[in-house]
């Protein structure tokens, strides 16, 4: 394997809502998207099939809506619209780089996006198009890492590579404790009894139970999606002892 040769053939690449709003916070930064579909373009081209999930946190969390009184379900069913707008804002960036791409709902919305079809996605894939998973699971009290793990469960991905702000897992949080150590690989069971807050405990069981590791990584860094496929030390590798 030469080093411009993707290790993992098949990727589910889950991005918060976060990622998409640069120092802003909120909303959707053109400059980062920007950045961003010049990163995947790459891993692309690099030869290898790419699905993305992306959270919808920049414009909309259910989980702290609910928090100040709105039904939870409802909030849920609202963080999932706000995905499908990020989903349809990285669909146009990639496509005006001219990458193939397929924005698959789990919430019926036929006027901008496909139904999720397990076997339509597998087959996009294989002919070299990028799938958006928009709409999380589609259910509510499920988050989108959750419904990444699922999907990438369900296409036979390699591996989660979780796209974050932070350079992998650590044993606390690195911005509050100056003593926290970073780990090049956890497994899933430490993850969980250590509530590492990798994913939350229904994503890494996900993983878990069927054997798909998951590789955090800083996403913010450019060219980090395709160190991250090459398989390049970066990041924390979850999975693979115990």
């Amino acid at each position: 394997m030469t080093s411009a040769q993707p290790k993992y053939q098949r990727v589910l690449l889950k991005l918060s809502g976060e990622s998409l709003a640069g120092e802003a916070g909120s909303g959707i930064d053109p400059g980062v998207l920007s950045g961003l579909s010049e990163d995947i373009e790459a891993v692309v081209k690099a030869g290898c099939e790419l699905a993305i999930v992306v959270g919808g946190g920049n414009i909309f969390r259910g989980l702290k809506a609910a928090e100040v009184g709105m039904d939870r379900a409802t909030g849920d069913y609202m963080g999932m619209l706000a995905t499908v707008l990020n989903s349809l804002a990285l669909q146009d960036a990639l496509e005006q780089r001219g990458l193939p791409t397929r924005v698959q709902s789990a919430m019926d919305i036929q006027e901008v996006a496909e139904p999720y079809i397990r076997r339509r996605a597998v087959r996009h894939l294989e002919k070299g198009r990028i799938v958006i998973f928009a709409a999380g699971t589609g259910n509510p009290f499920f988050t989108t890492d959750t419904a990444a793990c699922l999907r990438a469960a369900e296409v036979g991905a390699d591996v989660v590579m979780k796209g974050t702000r932070v350079d992998g897992v650590y044993s606390a949080d690195p911005e509050k404790d100056p003593n926290a150590v970073r780990y090049d690989t956890v497994s899933y069971l430490q993850v969980l009894s250590e509530d590492l807050r990798v994913m939350d405990g229904t994503a890494i069981s996900l993983c878990k139970e069927n054997g798909l590791p998951i590789l955090v990584f800083d996403v913010t860094k450019k060219g980090n999606i395709l160190r991250a496929v090459r398989g390049e030390a970066i990041g924390t590798l979850v999975g693979g002892c115990g």
